[in-house]
This record gives structure tokens, C-alpha cells and sequence, in this order.
């Protein structure tokens, strides 16, 4: 069972000063939790806390971090169970998929407690012309300062985790506001970190209302802002002032299948349902559009669509399911606005689109107009559009042409064309023999044109949240 309310953290503090959120069940609508809401003044003890913690942060020792990461890693597999309920019942995420959130969630704190004690420096040879004779340079990486997270509804473990990790890894105190829709699975993070022997004021969870959260981009004692979400985020980043920004915010993923791929179209068929409704389509990287080799186009469409016909939709609580709700009503209705939008454009719809509340049927189509919202834009659902290609660099041509470029698959047993397709993709991550939507917590991922700036994934958030001091000594 889900507890019936949830405090805020405030300076590693839980306070409920409310009950003012109220937290539903996305797949019976009704309300499971009831979560303390922060005000402009909360979030104000917050920045401040932070800041003042930055010394004390500096100085809390590599060993020290990865004891308490380590701490964290021990905690979340103790709380394995109750963490993925909550994520079922907070985001409407499928059992299975809530599970393999939680064992994301581990992974990211454990490789960051791995690289907590691997920040190291650099000996620089000076001695480049003869006026820097017996000169020697040592650079040291020391921790950026205060930052603030804002992380979005679809991961409120693992996207948590992601900016949480590497700060604590990197020596930064942190404000984070989480996702009103789904702030619980943060909230028992605050809790496991409340534990630890982090510095006072060294974090702070704070669901809060859009209105009060501006002071989380345009407050100048915060050093970094990293935001994962929509487009808005191009619109913070214009508001963040001096601070590093760094930003991921979504895509459109495509996927090319080789001609070569007959005798392994089974294989190919499950990665694809996998990656087009996993998560009931409501992941950044989810195979949006698949472009096949007019070859096997046909038999590849049967079997795709097939197989999406027969995923199970229903309560996420239950093991068998496949496809749970979406997050809300209205993102469900957008997309079968979409939907209906792209048939009325020649759009053919080969199987479901059908609508209950905030439940969409998985959608596959075909024939889709380039032009089409539902091929030039995110669709964030388990909506996959189909297309086949005749030569590879039609294929490749016709993934970048997108406004988005987050991650790519390419199914094919031709290193040529492997090779080509990481050269010439605009995305951030060309995903070779699997679907766009793999994703390792230890690697580089982010997305280049509207996908966003800079890469998440453990070592190279460390690397933002770090800067590079340099000593020069003569000799």
C-alpha cells in the first residue's frame, strides 16, 4: 500500500506544512497520496541552504560521497518493492516496467558512487617555448556549486536519479523540483538521502506550482540548471542568466531496417514493439517512426502489426500488462487528435486509436504526410508510424529529417552501413542492431537541435558539474 501523505524535504528536513497536492492513480483516477506543496518562500530557504552548503560540500571528502551513495544504493534495493508500487500507481507505468525503473535507479547510484572516488586532475607540461622554462601546471576539478534540477513526469525515479547521483558524486549541493504529477518516487529518494550523513542544507526535494518554480531557472546563487522536459526548456534556458544550463527535451526516434534483416525479423519485430510501446509510448527515445526495406516492408508491417494488436492494455498492477494509461486526459485526446488529424491527411491507420479517458489503444500507421504533427513532432504515446525505403541513404535522409535529434536504431549486418549511419545521423546516439530506445545509465545520451544541450549519464554530468582550476608552479 501506498502511505496516505508525503512531506517535502527542505534542507535535508521533511516538513508538511500541507496537504495541498493531491497525488492520483492514473489508472483509476482517484486520489492515492496527498504530497506537502513548497510556496515562493520555502523555495527560497532551499536556494539559500544550498549555497551556504557549498563549502561544507567541497570538502565533504570523495570516500565520503560514495559512502553515502553506497548507502542510497543499499536502501532503494531494501525499498525495491514499495518503490516500484508507487511508480505504478503515481505514473500509470506497468509492474514490470516500474521494477526495471528501480533496478535503473540502483545502477545510477551505484556507478556514481564508482565515480565519486575517479574525479581526478591533470599534470600539464608548460615547458612549450623557452620563456615557460621550469614551469608546471596542475589542474584539479572541484565542484560547481549550488545547482537545481527540474526533471519531468515519465522516469520520477531514474531521471531523478540522473541529476542526483553525479551531484552528490561532484560535490554540489542541490534543489530539485520534481514533476507535480508524479513527485512521490523523488520524495522517497529525499527520504533515503534524509538518512545519510549528507552536509546540512545539502538538498532539497520541493514539489511546487509552476508559478513559484521560476526562482529554480533565474536565481543567480544557483551555478547550473539542468531541466528534462518539453520544448519550454528552450525558454528557461533564455531565463537561467550566467548559469550552465544543460537540457533534454525529447525527440521524434526512428529506426531503419536493413534489407538483411529477413532471417531475423522476429527479433527485429520484438525490439520494435518493445521500443514503440514500452511505457505506454512515453519515453523520449520511443520508436516513433520505422522505416523498413521495401523488401521485407510487408512482411515486416504483418508482423508489427500483429504483434502491436496483441499487446495487453489495463491496470499496470497487473503482471501482464503491456499498456497503461497515459499520464492524463489530455494527453491522451492530443494524440488521438493527432491520430485523426494525419487519416484526414491520407493517413492510413492499420490498427488501434481507439480512446477511454486517458487510455489510448496501441496505433500503428502508415502513409503518413511528412507534414503531419504526428511525424514532425514528439508524440510522447504508443503511436509508431511505418514507411518503407528503397535505397540506405533515402533511409538515413529521411531520419534527419526531423527538427529533433535524440537517438537513432539501425538494424542491419552491413558495417558499411553501420559506419554511415553513425557518420551522417544528426542525433546525439546511433543505437546499432537494437531500437532507438536503449539506454545504459554509465553512457553519453542527449540529443543535438531541439533534443537539447549537453549529455546526461554519470561521468558526464560529473564533467558539468565540475569546473577545472589550475595551479601554475615554478620550478
Amino acid at each position: 500500500m501506498l502511505q496516505s501523505r508525503f512531506p517535502c524535504y527542505l534542507a535535508g528536513e521533511a516538513i508538511q506544512p500541507n496537504e495541498a497536492l493531491e497525488v492520483r492513480d492514473k489508472y483509476s483516477g482517484d486520489v492515492a497520496a496527498r504530497v506537502a506543496l513548497a510556496d515562493a518562500a520555502m523555495i527560497e530557504r532551499a536556494i539559500a541552504a544550498a549555497a551556504a552548503a557549498e563549502p561544507a560540500m567541497r570538502a565533504f571528502p570523495p570516500y565520503a560521497r560514495q559512502a553515502v551513495l553506497e548507502q542510497c544504493v543499499a536502501r532503494f534495493r531494501e525499498r525495491r518493492d514499495e518503490l516500484a508500487f508507487a511508480l505504478c500507481i503515481e505514473a500509470g507505468k506497468p509492474i514490470k516496467d516500474a521494477e526495471g525503473e528501480v533496478t535503473r535507479l540502483v545502477d545510477t547510484f551505484r556507478v556514481a558512487a564508482e565515480e565519486a572516488v575517479r574525479i581526478d586532475g591533470d599534470v600539464l607540461n608548460l615547458e612549450i617555448s623557452k620563456r615557460a622554462d621550469g614551469y608546471r601546471g596542475f589542474v584539479q576539478r572541484v565542484p560547481i556549486g549550488a545547482c537545481s534540477f527540474i526533471t519531468p513526469f515519465n522516469f520520477p525515479l531514474n531521471l531523478v536519479a540522473h541529476k542526483v547521483a553525479p551531484a552528490i558524486a561532484a560535490g554540489c549541493p542541490f534543489v530539485l523540483k520534481p514533476s507535480e504529477k508524479t513527485p512521490i518516487g523523488a520524495l522517497i529518494i529525499g527520504e533515503v538521502l534524509a538518512e545519510t550523513e549528507l552536509p546540512k542544507g545539502a538538498f532539497s526535494v520541493l514539489p511546487c506550482r509552476i508559478e513559484d518554480a521560476s526562482a529554480f531557472v533565474s536565481d543567480e546563487r544557483l551555478k547550473l540548471l539542468s531541466f528534462t522536459g518539453g520544448q519550454v526548456g528552450w525558454e528557461l534556458k533564455a531565463k537561467a542568466g550566467r548559469k550552465k544550463v544543460v537540457l533534454e527535451l525529447g525527440g521524434n526516434a526512428a529506426c531503419i531496417v536493413d534489407a538483411d534483416q529477413r532471417d531475423r525479423l522476429d527479433h527485429v519485430v520484438d525490439r520494435l514493439v518493445f521500443g514503440s510501446y514500452y511505457q505506454s509510448g512515453q519515453s523520449c527515445i520511443k520508436v516513433q517512426r520505422i522505416y523498413a526495406h521495401r523488401s521485407i516492408y510487408a512482411e515486416l508491417r504483418s508482423r508489427f502489426v500483429a504483434a502491436t494488436s496483441a499487446l495487453k492494455a489495463g491496470d499496470p498492477r497487473e503482471r501482464d500488462t503491456v499498456l497503461g494509461p497515459l499520464i492524463d486526459e489530455a494527453s491522451a485526446e492530443r494524440l488521438a487528435g493527432w491520430i485523426a488529424e494525419a487519416e484526414q491527411a491520407g493517413a492510413k491507420r492499420l490498427c488501434g486509436g481507439g480512446r477511454e479517458r486517458n487510455r489510448l489503444e496501441a496505433t500503428v500507421l502508415e502513409d503518413v504526410p511528412r507534414d503531419a504533427r504526428i511525424s514532425r513532432l514528439e508524440a510522447f504515446g504508443p503511436v509508431t508510424l511505418l514507411a518503407p525505403f528503397d535505397e540506405f541513404d533515402d533511409a538515413l535522409a529521411r531520419v534527419n529529417d526531423s527538427d529533433f535529434g535524440l537517438q537513432a536504431g539501425v538494424f542491419t549486418d552491413s558495417l558499411a552501413h553501420a559506419t554511415r549511419a553513425w557518420d551522417r545521423l544528426e542525433v546525439g546516439g546511433v543505437v546499432v542492431n537494437d531500437v532507438p530506445s536503449f539506454r545504459v545509465d554509465n553512457m553519453p545520451y542527449g540529443g543535438v537541435k531541439r533534443s537539447g544541450l549537453g549529455r546526461e549519464g554519470v561521468r558526464y554530468a560529473i564533467e558539468d558539474m565540475t569546473e577545472r582550476r589550475l595551479m601554475v608552479l615554478r620550478g
